[in-house]
């Protein structure tokens, strides 16, 4: 069969996903998935026009394949060559249940917080000083909150539901903090807590050529999910031994942004868990090895 364009070409094999026979059914449906992302819209359009159950459904679930597909390339991209943009690989796990979320909408939230909070700084504070000033844009200005994730909700761990209902998790909370922060040039960054995620204030920024070796190079460590809480290398020793938790260095030092994203994505993965979603944990735990 001769087309004479791609387009047309996609909505002949959209028409027969009705196809009875899974054999021939699974060859049109790799013939649609092989067009990515520019299938989409065309996709869409089909469901509109048709009423019947069966394609609709069908049609569905080849958008739902595409954008999962798509979203796990684009994490592995960012993983590989973007991971020092937080702000970036946040979006993309927000993308796991708003395909169609725009990241304009996350930096424009964030960069009005960014100039409610510069207004307010001055190069005379010092480190605590500054990170008062944060905190009180934050928590007592804008009003965002840690909340108990008792109703196993992975949306409490998505920024893009943190800016809109000023409510998250310790991740979420935790990781608007941290580029919050870095877009004020403030070297905070996250630290990988076993059962909590907590901030550390650097003496200097974190440099892949000059890792950080010690916890003598933390100033001071926040606790987002307290309203900022500042607290000491002391109080996490007592934290760890109460939890009856071996001691490691990764407990006190800053860890890498990929960590915070793979964190992030296994918080989504425990509410999955606890409210017995095995769908979507499978999703999660193939979206997860674009990290890898």
């Amino acid at each position: 069969m001769n087309f004479d364009n791609p387009q047309q070409e996609l909505r002949a094999l959209i028409s027969m996903l009705d196809e009875p026979d899974n054999k021939a059914l699974g060859f049109i449906s790799e013939q649609i998935l092989a067009f990515g992302p520019d299938a989409i819209s065309t996709l869409e359009e089909a469901w509109e026009n048709t009423f019947d159950n069966l394609l609709q459904e069908r049609i569905e679930d080849m958008i739902h394949h595409i954008q999962q597909e798509t979203l796990f390339h684009e994490l592995n991209n960012w993983a590989n060559f973007e991971y020092t943009d937080l702000a970036k690989g946040c979006y993309l796990v927000s993308r796991f249940h708003y395909p169609a979320l725009k990241q304009e909408i996350i930096t424009t939230a964030v960069a009005r917080l960014r100039i409610d909070t510069w207004l307010e700084l001055n190069d005379e504070l010092t480190a605590l000083e500054k990170i008062k000033v944060l905190n009180h844009i934050l928590f007592a200005v804008s009003k965002f909150k840690g909340v108990i994730n008792e109703e196993n909700n992975p949306r409490l761990s998505l920024i893009n539901m943190l800016l809109e209902n000023h409510k998250g998790d310790a991740i979420s909370l935790g990781t608007l903090y941290i580029i919050l922060a870095q877009s004020l040039d403030l070297p905070v960054y996250g630290v990988d807590l076993p059962q909590h995620f907590i901030l550390a204030y650097t003496h200097r920024p974190m440099d892949e050529r000059k890792p950080f070796l010690n916890a003598n190079e933390v100033l001071f460590y926040i606790n987002p999910f307290r309203q900022g809480a500042v607290f000491t290398i002391k109080q996490i020793e007592h934290y760890l031994k109460e939890m009856n938790v071996e001691m490691q260095r990764s407990h006190f030092l800053p860890c890498s942004n990929q960590m915070i994203i793979r964190r992030m994505i296994t918080e989504m993965l425990q509410s999955y868990s606890r409210s017995g979603k095995e769908e979507m944990m499978l999703e999660l735990q193939i979206l997860m090895k674009a990290l890898d």
